[in-house]
């Protein structure tokens, strides 16, 4: 599969290089052709990265990973232009505010009543957005088994059904069990996984090992 990559940091260079290894095409996407960490990304793999602008890579994809910072999604999206237009879009990204240093809170506009996953939804109608693997650690997002042999909760939510079933079977090919995928339901539903955030910092702060998921038992 063509795949972007929007983002350049270490969650979109994490899951791209998962990519790229498991077969597909990956083009990362940023604000320029000529982004030196974008470039970093291709000239580790010797075939099957690419790098350019977010217009070009969503032009190039079947489907894209928003890896970009949440505060930030939006306008990387916008800059992307018509391209993304009936694409599936993964959103592994959180509305994390800085403003008043660490731990980072939620911007207050995309959370509680709002999220980060329904305003991607409502500004590009066309897109068909999936929220996932936004509540762990790149490293586990794309190797579960790293920790109690991968038997742990992803959870996934978003209003197109056939959209979905195209992300879980990526979601597979990371390694994750169908069993252990929680479909919440409609895209609203991010406002909850997004919520994580706060409690997933503070248990990172209190241990300072990011190797760690909850589990849903019942």
């Amino acid at each position: 599969m063509k795949i972007a990559v929007f983002g350049t940091g270490m969650v979109g260079d994490t899951i791209g290089s998962r990519l790229v290894e498991l077969g597909h095409q990956v083009m990362m996407g940023s604000r320029t052709a000529t982004n030196e960490k974008a470039k970093a990304f291709v000239a580790k793999h010797s075939t099957g990265a690419s790098a350019g602008t977010f217009a070009e890579a969503a032009a190039f994809a079947e489907l894209i990973f928003n890896c970009t910072k949440g505060d930030g999604s939006i306008e990387a999206l916008t800059l992307a232009g018509s391209a993304i237009n009936g694409k599936v879009l993964l959103d592994v990204s959180n509305p994390l505010d800085f403003s008043k240093g660490a731990p980072p809170s939620l911007i207050p506009s995309l959370s509680n009543t709002n999220s980060l996953g329904e305003e991607i939804q409502k500004t590009f109608p066309k897109l068909k957005v999936v929220k996932t693997l936004n509540t762990m650690w790149c490293g586990l997002m794309v190797n579960p088994a790293m920790i109690g042999g991968g038997n742990h909760t992803n959870f996934i939510s978003g209003n197109d059904a056939e959209a979905k079933a195209t992300v879980k079977r990526l979601l597979n090919e990371f390694g994750w069990k169908s069993e252990n995928l929680l479909d919440l339901g409609d895209i609203t539903n991010a406002r909850g996984t997004e919520a994580v955030l706060p409690i997933w910092l503070r248990v990172w702060g209190a241990t300072q090992n990011g190797a760690f998921n909850f589990k849903i038992v019942s």
